[in-house]
């Protein structure tokens, strides 16, 4: 099971923190670490030994999605069942992901502990489990791989449905009627489409609006299947453009492909970042670019590593990553063109190729 290899290697990597135990709450790093898909538990390691404790809602499942360590049952709070565990365990120092737990929840923790344990038992290791995942393997990486091709095939199905007159929410809704249908688990995130003025924003959110007879549609989405999303974005033109709407296009789309064809292991994310901001700073509409060129993907729709200005994150083989920039022109228009790649030993490949970026004009 590859779960008991990541088990493995989130405990060196909390022993070479200084802790001899880790407390994992996060339900994508629980998964991750044990299989397990419920939405309440808490994973604990010790050395060898790792227990997942949570409630009775989900007594055959826990057991039926894990293996190669202890399920417990119980309908008192599964962390502070963990915590129990770990200080039974001898250990001495616990880790514990600051960035998904509140001050609340860890003086509740601590309370748990004999008084004489509670001062610097918790470490904050922020991330830990996190910066694991970013590197997939082999059958993460075949789980994102179907998922992509699945949002692929989706938007040849929608683009039946782009007419002048229909609400975006119509759009939105029909993508995620065939999704489901498909086999798809859930949508990655809530399903963006924003046409005319409206594809000015850059999360604009599917609405009432109905799509213009003349004008630029956006759709950002993806899906959720066998636990990994996907995460894709087109745009496309109803009627006759402009010279200034082709231009605008072929201007970010030739900063997409730039971003893309520098994807390799040992290059920066800022690398990535500058090479699309700088065809867009060429053809003066940087200052129209108004957010990161992309993230990572994974259990989570956004995840490490930030594909940003001046990251220093180094690329590794086994990362999924978007490459996503777009120019928001407020009062007129707004065009986003987004691909999912894999970082391969060599370079990268783009896992939504199957979906043509070229001008598209309905």
């Amino acid at each position: 099971m590859n779960e008991a290899r990541r088990r493995r290697l989130a405990m060196k990597a909390a022993q070479a923190a200084g802790v001899n135990g880790l407390l994992v709450t996060h339900p994508a790093d629980v998964r991750y670490l044990s299989g397990f898909t419920g939405s309440s538990a808490a994973l604990v390691l010790a050395g060898a030994r790792a227990a997942l404790f949570t409630d009775g809602r989900y007594r055959t499942q826990a057991k039926a999605e894990t293996s190669g360590l202890r399920v417990v049952v119980e309908q008192k709070a599964a962390a502070l069942l963990a915590v129990e565990w770990l200080a039974e365990a001898g250990v001495a120092r616990c880790g514990f992901d600051s960035t998904h737990t509140s001050v609340a929840t860890l003086d509740s923790l601590r309370a748990v502990l004999p008084a004489g344990k509670r001062r610097g038992f918790f470490v904050g290791l922020e991330g830990l489990v996190a910066k694991l995942r970013q590197v997939k393997d082999s059958d993460e990486i075949g789980r994102m791989r179907r998922a992509a091709s699945l949002g692929c095939a989706l938007f040849e199905e929608v683009l039946q449905h782009i007419v002048p007159g229909i609400p975006e929410s119509e759009v939105a809704a029909q993508l995620e009627f065939m999704a489901r249908m498909a086999g798809a688990e859930a949508m990655s995130f809530e399903t963006i489409v924003a046409s005319g003025e409206r594809s000015a924003l850059p999360h604009g959110k599917a609405s009432a609006a109905k799509l213009p007879k003349r004008g630029f549609c956006t759709m950002d989405f993806g899906v959720v299947l066998e636990g990994y999303c996907s995460d894709m974005t087109r745009t496309v033109h109803l009627g006759k453009p402009s010279q200034r709407e082709l231009d605008v296009y072929h201007s970010v789309l030739e900063a997409q492909e730039a971003a893309v064809e520098i994807v390799a292991p040992g290059v920066t994310c800022g690398e990535v970042d500058e090479a699309a901001r700088s065809v867009l700073r060429s053809a003066r509409l940087d200052k129209y670019f108004s957010h990161s060129t992309g993230h990572g993907v994974g259990l989570e729709i956004h995840e490490g590593p930030r594909v940003a200005s001046k990251q220093k994150q180094v690329l590794e083989p086994g990362m999924v990553i978007t490459i996503e920039p777009g120019v928001y022109l407020p009062g007129e228009f707004g065009i986003r063109i987004e691909d999912t790649m894999l970082v391969t030993a060599s370079g990268g490949e783009v896992l939504t190729a199957a979906s043509p970026k070229v001008w598209m004009e309905l």
